[in-house]
């Protein structure tokens, strides 16, 4: 007997173990499978700049796998809004968290080489006597990984939103001619 073993169906995989006990009573279409020891261990996520054409993308691979990390808190909700490009200002990228019970004092804004983090403290206050206390005081750090050349404009609260105005860098064109020298070989 192999213990508890998750139920595969039996149009998955192409190859499949039958239980030894037990198989029938799973149901028609499901098969009992031993658990493979050590495979969950060995599996890995193939990179998708694993390609030979992709040279020098170390970077970006460790900053998506940075953001994956990062996106498992769903606190503070936050938007991102694209402004369109006026007289004054250039195109713009507008990140609008919401902050609410948050001072200005409690808030902190930093750019981190290329991460934006916006970090937010509430104290408890010791001197309150709470009979029922629904809204805890928080804390929370939220990182927002920016492309090179991004400029942070300046942040702005209002009524419990914190907006964060980012420039869009204008990419620029450039093209290079590479001189082809030769090599005599004797």
């Amino acid at each position: 007997m192999w213990g508890p073993a998750p139920l595969i169906s039996r149009h998955g995989p192409a190859e499949l173990r039958s239980a030894p006990t037990g198989a029938a009573e799973a149901g028609p279409d499901l098969t009992e499978v031993p658990p493979q020891q050590g495979f969950a261990d060995t599996m890995t996520r193939p990179s998708p700049f694993g390609h030979p054409f992709l040279l020098g993308f170390d970077e970006i691979e460790q900053a998506l796998d940075r953001v994956a990390k990062a996106a498992n808190d769903g606190y503070p909700p936050y938007n991102i809004e694209r402004l369109p490009r006026t007289e004054q200002e250039p195109e713009r990228l507008r990140i609008t968290l919401a902050v609410a019970g948050f001072t200005r004092d409690q808030l902190d804004v930093t750019l981190e080489e290329s991460q934006l983090i916006v970090r937010g403290r509430q104290a408890d206050d010791k001197s309150r006597t709470f009979l029922h206390r629904g809204i805890a005081a928080r804390q929370f750090q939220r990182a927002f990984l920016l492309a090179d050349g991004m400029e942070v404009l300046g942040a702005d609260l209002s009524n419990g939103l914190l907006s964060i105005d980012l420039a869009r860098p204008e990419p620029e064109r450039i093209v290079r001619r590479i001189d082809i020298g030769s090599r005599d070989i004797v």
